[in-house]
């Protein structure tokens, strides 16, 4: 008895021969002291350290490294599809918004891919998330015209509400925007007045405020 009651000590204590991680090491954090972890899209998450995001895939490696450029806002108004809706950085349709401040401290809005690699350039002032391979922004188009008094460049503007695909064409021309005042005083971000209903339908706002649906003949 005595030398059965030692053998099976042996095997009780050999599986645990060469474990030399202990508890803390196989529960250390793959990223640490972190502000927020955003949902799941698309196979990323986003997660924030103060005022920076980056993405973590769902292994828990970090893939697109923290960045200060991407939309967010905590105080998002989460009736609306536009930038100002976002609560936090999400990719869909594989692009994530991101933003560039541009003279008079106007935000201009475009998007990086699951690279972290600018897709679409930031030109517009206002668009919502993509959807089915489409979006409506509103684009605005800065032409330089030399500097004023103060050596600060001047700019002529002009602003259209378009339709745009993942790859940044903007295939489909809904109107031009006016009333849009660029200086940061008294900028306002405008209203997006079109919607995608369908692949080939949208609802566009009328200056009366109704509705009427157009189809694209794409």
């Amino acid at each position: 008895m005595k030398h059965t009651y030692i053998l099976f000590a042996v095997l009780m204590i050999l599986p645990f021969l060469g474990i030399t991680q202990t508890m803390e090491e196989i529960n250390e954090p793959t990223i640490s002291e972190l502000d927020e972890v955003a949902p799941f899209s698309e196979g990323l998450a986003a997660v924030r350290k103060g005022n920076q995001w980056g993405f973590i895939d769902q292994t828990g490696k970090l893939v697109i490294d923290f960045r200060d450029d991407v939309v967010w806002d905590k105080n998002n108004d989460a009736t609306r599809s536009d930038v100002r809706g976002i609560r936090y950085p999400q990719f869909k349709n594989g692009l994530c918004p991101i933003q560039k401040i541009e003279d008079e401290g106007i935000p201009f809005y475009g998007f990086m891919d699951t690279q972290g690699q600018i897709a679409i350039p930031p030109e517009y002032l206002n668009i919502a998330h993509f959807d089915g391979g489409k979006t409506v922004g509103i684009y605005c188009k800065r032409t330089f015209r030399g500097k004023n008094n103060f050596q600060l460049n001047i700019y002529e503007y002009t602003f259209t509400e378009v339709v745009v695909n993942t790859k940044g064409e903007m295939i489909w021309p809904i109107r031009d925007r006016d009333g849009i005042l660029m200086t940061k005083r008294r900028y306002e971000i405008p209203e997006l007045r079109a919607s995608l209903v369908s692949e080939d339908l949208l609802a566009v706002k009328g200056s009366d405020n109704r509705w009427e649906i157009r189809r694209m003949n794409l």
